[in-house]
């Protein structure tokens, strides 16, 4: 089932009910997928989490993201792969970077893999500028890959 933008419903605060249809996309969009105690803590300990939702309210996408000492962090965006291409991933930054916002937050950064072409032009798109790389920080076939480490000024 392809998702057009007309027909996401809505970006919505995650609850832990969530957390299975989370999974499954997180188990077929990364070779190296969070396990679903990572998706329960984050919530536990008070990360704010969303998920985008269809008309049939499922699950198409969701976001994680910590904010401590006037820096948000995003731990997470992922998009469903037949739902991707159709503002999702846009929708699910702008509750991130309002949440940051709310919070007071001076920035927000993230990690991305240099070969997640689709993420940085998004990031880039969005205002995002490197700042650092972290060398050997995401598991790869090959050992590990470095990420770059971008930022989103907001003050």
């Amino acid at each position: 089932m392809s998702v057009e933008p007309r027909q996401l419903v809505e970006v919505r605060g995650m609850h832990v009910r969530d957390v299975p249809a989370v999974l499954e996309i997180e188990q077929v969009s990364y070779g190296y997928p969070w396990s679903e105690r990572i998706f329960r803590d984050c919530l536990r300990v008070g990360y704010r989490g969303w998920v985008a939702t269809d008309l049939d309210s499922r699950v198409v996408g969701y976001a994680l993201l910590s904010v401590a000492v006037g820096e948000a962090h995003v731990l997470n965006l992922c998009v469903a792969p037949d739902a991707r291409g159709h503002g999702v991933a846009d929708r699910l930054l702008d509750a991130l970077i309002a949440q940051a916002e709310h919070e007071c937050a001076e920035r927000v950064l993230l990690e991305v893999r240099p070969s997640n072409k689709a993420a940085r032009r998004l990031y880039k798109r969005r205002g995002f500028q490197r700042i650092a790389s972290r060398p050997g920080y995401y598991p790869s076939p090959d050992g590990r890959e470095d990420a770059l480490l971008l930022e989103l000024a907001l003050v």
